[in-house]
Formats: structure tokens, sequence, C-alpha cells
């Protein structure tokens, strides 16, 4: 069967087919719902069998994920939600893995788990949604709560120095990175939509408010009054540039960004960093775009071929068998390498 007579048997998919029957529990106006509608309007429209999705999670308020869509999945327990899903694509290389995690999950408890993951490169989707706190487990400081932070946990403020999402991603290998947020559900579905149709590992990092442990976190950045100033929206091969009229751009300074204001100083478009997501310097130096003294970067951070892990297993598997033949699995167990222990 060629691929054209394929994809006439996938049925048309809306929404409606991957909202399960079970109540969304999730504190009212938080993050979540819009990310859940922003999945549940993309995959219709990936072209995807719905028997062939499956939406893997952790622990923790966004980890309630897989029971609101009507696709198979697995709510696991805490961090080792990419573990699943290694061993899901891995048998089943067909399938669309999706991991759901927040910044806790993923970059406390489960971080091994996230950077092997993404260093082996397996062909599945992480959806990191960071709203800087626990929520679940009411309000303590999270790996990514600035420093400072007043909570439960650090009634005099947090120690810690705050984890970078994306920085951690390029350091273990990610092929693609990309941060969006919340509020804004048609950059989002564009950004998940590059994400599902890369080869190779996608982690997104979501900016996501929690009105009720963390209200208003990422206001200053995301805010549709400010956004403009504060956000910088990356489009491959396009120069940096943002801004309420568009008047500003990133541009090198001695090896270091820069923010400019385009016309001063004989400053044009043309002086600005041009946006390439398989430069790696360039993708390191966005990692370290913080607010307030940077707009903070939106879109995909990284984008380069790798070959997939689950490819290279199955290779080498392939490679195996064609030179000894098939295993034989009673004959491995009850062969001469055994022992007695008395």
């Amino acid at each position: 069967m060629n691929a054209q007579a394929a994809e006439k048997l996938v049925p048309t998919l809306t929404k409606k087919d991957f909202a399960s029957d079970q109540e969304v529990r999730w504190c009212p106006g938080c993050g979540d719902y819009a990310i859940l509608n922003a999945v549940q309007k993309l995959v219709p429209t990936l072209g995807i069998p719905k028997e062939n999705f499956v939406f893997i999670s952790g622990i923790g308020c966004s980890s309630r994920f897989p029971y609101y869509m009507n696709t198979y999945g697995f709510h696991t327990i805490h961090g080792r939600a990419p573990a699943f899903a290694t061993g899901v694509k891995i048998a089943n290389p067909e399938l669309s893995v999706w991991v759901i995690t927040g910044d806790g999950d993923s970059l406390s408890i489960g971080g091994n788990h996230f950077i092997h993951a993404l260093r082996r490169n397996i062909n599945i989707n992480i959806l990191l949604f960071n709203n800087r706190i626990y929520g679940l487990t009411k309000g303590q400081y999270s790996p990514t709560s600035e420093q400072g932070k007043k909570t439960k946990s650090s009634p005099y403020g947090s120690l810690d120095y705050p984890v970078s999402a994306t920085a951690l991603a390029l350091s273990a290998g990610a092929s693609f990175i990309g941060r969006s947020y919340d509020i804004n559900a048609t950059h989002l579905q564009e950004t998940m939509q590059q994400a599902a149709e890369h080869e190779g590992v996608s982690i997104i990092e979501i900016y996501q408010n929690c009105n009720i442990f963390n209200d208003k976190t990422h206001e200053p950045i995301v805010s549709k009054p400010t956004r403009a100033d504060h956000t910088i929206e990356l489009e491959a091969g396009k120069p940096m540039i943002f801004g309420e009229q568009s008047s500003k751009g990133i541009m090198l300074d001695k090896g270091q960004p820069k923010v400019v204001n385009i016309g001063e100083g004989g400053v044009t478009e043309k002086d600005l960093l041009v946006h390439d997501p398989s430069n790696d310097y360039q993708t390191f130096m966005l990692t370290q775009m913080e607010y307030p003294a940077f707009p903070v970067p939106m879109g995909v951070f990284r984008k380069i071929n790798k070959t997939p892990f689950e490819k290279l297993v199955h290779d080498q598997n392939q490679a195996v068998i064609e030179q000894k033949g098939k295993g034989d699995l009673t004959k491995l167990v009850t062969g001469s390498d055994t022992w007695t222990v008395k």
C-alpha cells in the first residue's frame, strides 16, 4: 500500500475525538486547561491514526493529562515518564509518544531520566509545564523557582539557583528544543507541530500559570500589554527583532548578545543576529537570555538532524540477527552458563 492510499484510510478526526469522558479536575483558571485545549486541537491535524497516540505522565498537576486524552496512555510514577516512554517507543516505533511533565517532576526527582531520554534522542515529544512551583503538593519551591522565593518549604526565601530547562536540554544533546506559553494558543500549537514533525526527541518548555500557589509568575513576560517588549519570537532565517513597533533587536557585541534600537547609532536590520536553530553557540546564547535584561526567547531554539535511538536499536538488532540468526530464549536460560548455589 502506498502512502497516499494509507493516508485515505486515516479517518478525519476532530478535537472532540481526543477529549475523554473524564471530568477535568484542575483548579479553575489553571494554565493546564489552555495546554490541553491546544494539544486536543493539534493531534487531529497530524494525520496519525488515533490508536497510535500514547500520552505518558509522571506525578504532578500536569500529570493528570492522560486521563483527559481519549488515547492510550499511562499515569506513571514520579519523574519516570521518560523511561516508560522510551520502552514504549522502542517496542513499537510506529507510535506517536508524548510525555507530559512539570518542572518538579522532570527537573528534580526525574532529572536523570529526563537527561538520558534527551541524549539518546528517542523519538518522543516532551511537554514540560513550567509554573515554577510544586502545585500538587500545595506550593513548595521547585527547581525553576527564582532565588529568594518564599514558600511553605522556604519561608525565608529559597537559596537555590534555578535550573534552566532549555540549557539543560542543550547540554544533554536534545535535537529539538523549544519554548512557548499557555495563553498564546497559536504560537503553542505551531511550536508543538514542529516538534511532532521532528524525527528525534523534542522538548518544549511551556510557561504555565498556577493561579493558586504561584499566580502571575510569568506575567511580566507573557501578559498581552507587555509581551511584545519582553519576548522575542524566533523564526529560522529571520533577524531577531522584537518590540511593540518591531523597533528593537539582538546583535552580537564582542561575542555577547546585546539589545539594540534599530535606527540608532547606525544600526540596521542587517546588523542583527539571524536565527539559526542549527547553530549551537546561538542556541546556548538563547538559553541564557532572561528577563529583565533580555527579551525571553519563544519558539524553536534548536533543530538538528540526528538518527533516533529506536532506529539505531532496530538496525543493530537486525544486523545481529542477520549475522547470528534469531536467538532461542529457552536455550539461553537453560544453557551452560548456569550454576547451583548451595
